[in-house]
């Protein structure tokens, strides 16, 4: 009797294993409580469209969410949280670009980016912009390369640190259009901008949401968006690729994941929850104040796009020769 409740238990928990659950994942889903971890501080973008997310997928599933920030290492200290959680749906992580990024950026990661995750939706993305000094000579992007391509290394640009999104915007935008501009990393946006008001450094790349105001108080020039299309808030800016450096793409977007699933319930429900939510009238007007638009990939467009994403960034951090941490 023994032996044969043994087979009995061993093939339950091979069939399940083959279905893709864990014991966590195949409790009733939604959970009491869902807890979105955000691996930077509050109050930036991440943590404000994370708010927003919590909000929705409550009302939506039933449940109780919450945001928990852990911030530190470049979003890897709350990353590695998330991936040791189970993958019932009661933990999900929130995160910008630097996910992908941070695997070439760091020598060694404490999790897997693409064995340790399922990826949900794409919440929200916005382009960023190439903008330089109100005072600065060319008057668009043709002009700026020109003046690059006529004195290599004179002209720089700023951004919020080495291995960030907007200092990558800035290499791939040096190895698409073949010039030589020198990088200034800061420790943040804001001193960097700061820099470009005053005159310091003549061109950076950088968020919209952190552009507008500068821009609209005629204090910077926004001379292209890095989106293939054009941006809403910016409809008179053209894109990067309309300017000649041709098929230039470099979206700043933040994603929706949960600990590897293997496609059980908890993730089908979420990926379904998020598509609903995403295309909701009501959140594209209460991302629209944020200067972001709903992500439109989810479930396995949105893991095709993960993969597409860190092979892609891991080419231009290998171009540009930025040093591994």
């Amino acid at each position: 009797m023994k032996k044969i409740f043994l087979k009995r238990l061993v093939a339950i928990l091979s069939a399940c294993a083959v279905a893709g659950f864990t014991p966590a994942a195949a409790q009733s889903f939604p959970p009491n409580q869902i807890k979105i971890v955000v691996p930077f501080p509050a109050g930036g973008t991440t943590d404000i469209l994370a708010r927003f997310v919590a909000q929705y997928l409550g009302e939506k599933l039933g449940s109780t969410v919450i945001v928990e920030n852990r911030a530190g290492a470049s979003g890897t200290i709350g990353s590695e949280m998330v991936s040791r959680s189970p993958a019932d749906g009661s933990v999900l992580l929130l995160t910008a670009t630097h996910h992908v990024i941070n695997a070439s950026l760091y020598r060694k990661l404490p999790y897997d980016t693409q064995k340790d995750f399922s990826p949900i939706a794409v919440v929200a993305s916005a382009p960023n912009a190439l903008v330089v000094n109100k005072d600065f000579p060319a008057k668009n992007v043709g002009e700026l390369i020109a003046m690059a391509k006529k004195e290599p290394g004179k002209l720089s640009f700023g951004s919020s640190g080495i291995g960030g999104a907007n200092h990558l915007s800035g290499e791939l935008f040096k190895q698409m259009a073949g010039v030589d501009i020198v990088h200034i990393p800061y420790k943040g946006a804001a001193p960097a901008m700061n820099d470009l008001l005053g005159g310091h450094i003549p061109i950076m790349f950088d968020t919209l949401p952190t552009v507008l105001p500068a821009a609209a108080a005629g204090n910077i020039r926004v001379l292209a968006v890095t989106s293939m299309t054009r941006a809403g808030s910016l409809p008179d800016v053209p894109t990067l690729d309309e300017s000649g450096v041709k098929g230039f793409d470099a979206t700043a977007w933040f994603g929706l994941y949960m600990p590897t699933a293997n496609g059980n319930s908890a993730y089908i429900k979420l990926v379904a929850a998020m598509k609903d939510i995403l295309s909701a009238a009501a959140t594209r007007e209460k991302f629209a104040t944020q200067g972001v638009e709903p992500g439109k990939l989810a479930g396995k467009e949105f893991s095709a796009f993960v993969d597409a994403e860190i092979k892609k960034w891991g080419e231009v951090i290998k171009t540009a020769g930025v040093p591994q941490e």
